[in-house]
């Protein structure tokens, strides 16, 4: 009975969080970390793994929807773009997920609560600023675009396993502006990093003993990847009904308050 309510507000929790990103253009899994740890109660690590495990699920579900609405080459004429972002990527995702493991509770909770922070700040930037919308690239191509995306795509590897997250928060404004590319085509370039990242950050993990919760809460897992996925299908089938930048403002202050009271003091 105890595994059939759980079963259920995990649904309903995937399903709210998919439906919210969803009309922002999130997964939705940087709200679903305060979750797994505040509502259900599961240790930092193990979180961070279930999460990891259900934004792999809504990853591919992703990419094989949106694939169909964005001609395969007008992808392949921008690889150079996935590529370089990559070869930071992998990198900083295998080393943050090889370091999440050995350190200790309370410091894994410090920096988890000031990667949600800085990821509220940046979605509320972006509300307030509109740095989605740019279209003028920051950098000419050359050595020091390269290594400028080196340098970016190992940092969003790092947040991507610390968080269990996609990245898409970051990498679609990192597209967008560093190399000038329109944020519809930034979405789809971002999933073709995300999915390569988020599978070398998930196998680090499998060395670890907190990769057990996937069997001991395989129910939630279940339940709440199902409720991620419905939900992202019905914030995209809702676009345009509540403004965007109020609800990028809303929730930045949302997953803001939510990151400082959920890791403050988790141990």
């Amino acid at each position: 009975m105890i595994s059939v309510n759980r079963a259920g507000k995990g649904f309903v929790a995937g399903t709210l969080i998919g439906t919210l990103g969803g009309l922002i253009g999130l997964g939705g899994a940087e709200f679903r970390l305060p979750v797994l740890v505040g509502m259900f109660k599961l240790p930092t690590l193990e979180a961070i793994i279930l999460n990891k495990a259900t934004s792999l699920v809504v990853v591919v579900a992703a990419t094989l929807f949106r694939i169909k609405t964005i001609p395969v080459e007008q992808l392949i004429s921008h690889i150079d773009v996935v590529f370089n972002l990559l070869a930071g990527s992998l990198v900083g995702a295998w080393w943050a997920a090889g370091h999440a493991m050995k350190m200790s509770g309370v410091w894994l909770n410090r920096i988890i609560m000031m990667l949600l922070v800085g990821l509220a700040l940046i979605i509320l930037s972006e509300a307030w600023f509109g740095l989605q919308h740019g279209t003028i690239a920051l950098l000419d191509v050359g050595p020091i675009r390269f290594v400028t995306g080196l340098c970016a795509g190992f940092g969003i590897g790092v947040v991507a396993a610390l968080l269990g997250v996609a990245g898409g928060e970051l990498l679609i404004p990192t597209i967008v502006l560093l190399y000038g590319l329109d944020i519809k085509l930034a979405g789809s370039l971002s999933l073709m990093v995300s999915l390569p990242t988020m599978i070398v950050g998930f196998a680090r993990y499998t060395s670890s003993d907190a990769f057990i919760v996937l069997r001991q809460e395989k129910t939630l897992f279940r339940a709440m990847s199902l409720g991620s996925i419905i939900g992202a299908a019905i914030g995209a089938l809702m676009l345009g009904l509540v403004p965007i930048n109020f609800l990028m403002l809303l929730l930045g202050f949302i997953l803001l308050i939510s990151a400082v009271k959920t890791f403050q003091h988790s141990h």
